[in-house]
């Protein structure tokens, strides 16, 4: 129950942020014994119950409602589904829904007022109590006049034929951008309704009343008297009857908690009733599944049904486990300048990003780490839970975006223009660590199935938080997408090759490899890499020089060189001499030259084997390809020296 313990503390610590969300598209953090819904109509009263006027909620971003709840009504379904207490369908709300051929749920076609009827009576026992509150009192004011629907239709929310019934959405000609009640649900008896109660009060929004939730808090634990021992907190307290769902998003059914096998085969025979197994406080339940969800929303990574989560209790920011350098230090939203790192800035600015964590954090603040997947449609399982202090989590980000950096040219992020306000896509290289979710699709291609994706990524979380050694088969299939150069379009090959690079430098951590084209390494497989690369520039300039656009015999026969180096090198050293020719000697000299250095550098018994080569040839290939693209070997200065060459001779 550690996990519960610990989002309960973080929710305490956080109650400021209760009821709001820093963006549009977050989840509020909930007050508990409420929920959230998405409204579509909304009716103004005043303080003696008396109509004003009503409107519906066009913009999803203001229909989302927190409202009181029971915890039947939270987790409501079948057939005679629970009222809420105060806001919900109009089959509760209305006494003359069934006047105007509303349609109720079919538990209550026998009794169409028993809805209603529930509503109202919880309403009242509310309002009555100590607890009762004036907005509260005047909705069961408004609504036991029995008159919403009527007031609905005069006011043209809802839309009703000439024989006074309600009407269904194909009866309707209107236009598909219409902003009517057909634009929101399909069909009217499901829209939900919420109050304004206009008074003296300053908040007449019952959403946003916190006065409203401290009293339907107060008023249904008073009711509660099923007590017992929490096995959170130890305390004796009123315990959950049932626990959250929607937990990684609106609408998510998944529950880490429950226990409703009453009958067959009941609790596997151990227990007679679920609370012998665990017995959970209900406000400590609302409030680690509250703070889980709002955490998730806010700072969690999501790749299907596959939740990651990483929290400080104190409720201070922390770097994603999940993100690359990009997303640590931009984000993902478009920015409104272009990015003003280099490749090598990135990795300076995001060791500073972490230390400023640290700064922030402290060194003793706890950190939790929480992976969840569906294990059934209806049940949540944790994959994967630590906790750590805060300088031993930040230690490991840190290490792992050192000893798994490489430099990258596959990240794009959208620039938008401060003149137009049009967005362009900029791609921006960068030195460090691939996120997890780029790592399963180079390993196992872009098409792979969400399964898969989501065990890559769990077995990637622990070599990030635990700093385990990167499994040995990911390594080797993104190593062998790599070599396949042939098969892969040149956008998608250059994001496998730098990404394989990361993950064989990570693996051989016994090995140092730099970044930079290391001239000195005299290992078989590095000098081949280095070799291809510089065949393949070679060819490559040719045909750029001729305006043709194919591959290189070199990109063309990598995979084959990967599995027979020699052989497959004499062939491809062959093919080059029509390229050299057609470039001339002045402009081929330095190639040719650096390909018999790279050669010199070979034991002689190694460059004639014919033995496979590991990941390690890569890493000469892509050092040499840089090296290439960035020195000063280009055309111009090797013409220039070119002809100097030429005057000595």
């Amino acid at each position: 129950m550690n996990w519960m313990q610990r989002l309960a503390e973080t929710y305490d610590n956080c109650q400021s942020s209760i009821g709001y969300s820093h963006q549009d598209d977050q989840r509020p953090l909930l007050p508990i014994c409420h929920i959230t819904s998405q409204a579509h109509i909304e009716i103004v009263i005043d303080g003696e119950g008396n109509f004003r006027r009503a409107r519906l909620i066009t913009e999803k971003d203001d229909a989302t409602t927190i409202h009181p709840s029971t915890e039947e009504s939270a987790s409501r379904s079948g057939s005679k589904p629970a009222n809420h207490p105060l806001c919900d369908k109009l089959q509760y709300v209305a006494g003359d829904f069934t006047d105007w051929g509303g349609v109720v749920t079919s538990g209550f076609k026998k009794d169409p007022q028993e809805p209603y009827r529930n509503f109202v009576d919880d309403l009242t026992k509310w309002s009555n109590s100590e607890f009762g509150h004036p907005k509260a009192k005047a909705v069961l004011q408004y609504v036991t006049k029995r008159r919403v629907m009527q007031d609905l239709i005069d006011q043209h929310i809802l839309l009703v034929g000439n024989d006074g019934k309600l009407l269904s959405k194909d009866e309707v000609e209107r236009d598909r951008n219409t902003k009517d009640i057909f634009s929101l649900v399909n069909s009217q008896d499901l829209a939900f309704v919420r109050w304004v109660v206009e008074g003296d009060e300053t908040e007449s929004r019952v959403w946003r009343d916190k006065t409203l939730w401290d009293s339907w808090i107060n008023y249904y634990l008073s009711g509660r008297d099923d007590r017992a021992l929490c096995y959170v907190t130890g305390d004796t307290r009123v315990v959950a009857r049932s626990h959250p769902k929607y937990i990684r998003w609106e609408g998510d059914g998944a529950k880490l908690i429950s226990a409703n096998d009453t009958s067959g085969f009941t609790f596997r025979g151990r227990f007679t009733e679920d609370q012998q197994a665990a017995s959970v406080g209900l406000d400590v339940s609302h409030k680690s599944h509250y703070a889980l969800m709002w955490l998730i929303s806010r700072q969690g990574y999501r790749q299907g049904e596959l939740a990651v989560v990483a929290w400080a209790t104190s409720g201070a920011p922390v770097p994603k486990p999940t993100d690359d350098p990009i997303s640590l230090l931009m984000g993902d939203l478009p920015m409104e300048e272009p990015p003003p790192y280099t490749a090598q800035e990135i990795a300076l600015q995001l060791k500073k990003r972490i230390a400023g964590y640290g700064k922030e954090l402290g060194d003793t603040t706890e950190i939790v780490v929480m992976a969840m997947d569906s294990a059934t449609p209806g049940r949540l399982a944790m994959t994967y839970y630590r906790e750590l202090n805060s300088s031993d989590f930040l230690q490991r980000i840190d290490r792992w975006h050192e000893s798994c950096a490489w430099l990258h040219r596959y990240r794009v992020v959208e620039v938008r223009s401060e003149q137009d306000g049009k967005t362009s896509r900029q791609v921006v290289p960068f030195v460090g660590a691939p996120a997890p979710h780029d790592i399963a699709e180079v390993a196992y291609g872009s098409r792979l199935d969400d399964k898969l994706r989501k065990a890559t990524i769990e077995r990637i979380l622990p070599c990030i938080i635990d700093g385990q050694p990167l499994p040995r088969d990911l390594v080797e299939s993104a190593v062998r997408r790599a070599s396949n150069r042939a098969g892969l379009d040149d956008g998608e090959w250059c994001k496998v090759l730098s990404i394989a690079c990361a993950l064989f430098r990570k693996y051989n951590t016994k090995e140092t490899y730099e970044m930079a084209l290391d001239s000195t390494r005299t290992t078989r497989d590095y000098l081949y890499g280095r070799l291809l690369a510089l065949a393949d520039n070679l060819e490559e300039w040719a045909l750029n020089e001729a305006g043709e656009k194919r591959q290189t015999n070199a990109a063309r026969l990598m995979a084959r060189f990967a599995e027979r180096p020699y052989s497959t090198w004499r062939t491809i050293e062959l093919a080059l001499a029509p390229y050299k020719a057609r470039l001339g000697k002045q402009k081929t000299w330095r190639r040719e030259q650096m390909i018999d250095e790279v050669i010199a550098l070979f034991d002689p018994a190694d460059f004639t084997s014919d033995k496979r080569l590991s990941g390690e040839f890569l890493l000469g290939y892509h050092c040499q390809r840089e090296y290439l693209r960035t020195s000063r070997a280009d055309a111009t200065s090797e013409a220039d020296s070119s002809d100097e060459h030429s005057t000595n001779e």
